[in-house]
């Protein structure tokens, strides 16, 4: 899943940034407003993690911009103004979460799973298919009860096809879902990926789970 972090102060950023692509996420950083504005009108995003007091563009601001132009992406507060005034006015204006720092990043974690599950209507961190199960909290991923490991971004894949079980993905969804803009890989990297996935997940299973749609992408789904 790809997550836009707007943060000024520079050291905290490298340190999101950082906790949230060890925790399998692409992550993309900007330090003022107008950027995030930029990253969020042209890029598409699962979760968008703003400070309020940011140059250029307030989070306040930007969220009440990005509304106006219909970009539903769920968006947390993550900042030093606790009053309940503030959390009142950020939620109201179109936030879904209001995290105040200093802050535990299990617990903004914990959050994020919740805003995706939440976009995706996904009432568990457990996702399914047929006798596949993904857990969003453990990473853990397996397969008629066996344990199968995957690296951090054949993890994602699995994660975006299943939130989406039953929806077909471009492979443009996919790659924007799941590389950031700093990625400078081959045109074919989803189809190298989905190759990876299947014979992790497919290949010694009768029963295949991951579908190729001919012209339109890809599909994890139980039935035929």
């Amino acid at each position: 899943m790809r997550i836009l972090i707007a943060e000024d102060e520079k050291s905290l950023n490298r340190i999101i940034t950082r906790q949230l692509s060890s925790a399998n996420y692409s992550v993309d950083s900007c330090f003022d407003g107008e950027e995030a504005l930029d990253c969020l009108s042209f890029a598409e995003y699962d979760a968008a993690i703003l400070d309020i007091n940011m140059p250029k563009l307030d989070g306040f601001s930007l969220v009440k911009k990005i509304r106006a132009k219909g970009i539903n992406v769920p968006v947390l507060f993550l900042t030093a103004r606790d009053s309940i005034e503030d959390r009142v006015e950020g939620l109201d204006i179109g936030a879904d979460d209001y995290l105040v720092k200093p802050f535990s990043f299990d617990e903004l974690l914990a959050r994020i799973r919740v805003m995706i599950r939440r976009k995706a209507d996904v009432r568990t961190s457990i996702l399914t298919c047929s006798d596949l199960s993904l857990d969003l909290g453990s990473h853990r991923v397996s397969r008629g009860g066996r344990d199968i490991d995957l690296t951090a971004k054949e993890f994602e894949l699995l994660r975006c096809l299943m939130i989406n079980k039953g929806n077909v993905l471009s492979r443009e969804q996919i790659e924007n879902h799941i590389w950031n803009f700093d990625y400078e890989g081959g045109t074919n990297v989803v189809d190298v990926y989905i190759r990876y996935l299947r014979k992790k997940i497919d290949d010694d299973y009768e029963k295949k789970l991951i579908r190729t749609v001919r012209g339109a992408g890809y599909v994890i789904r139980e039935n035929d």
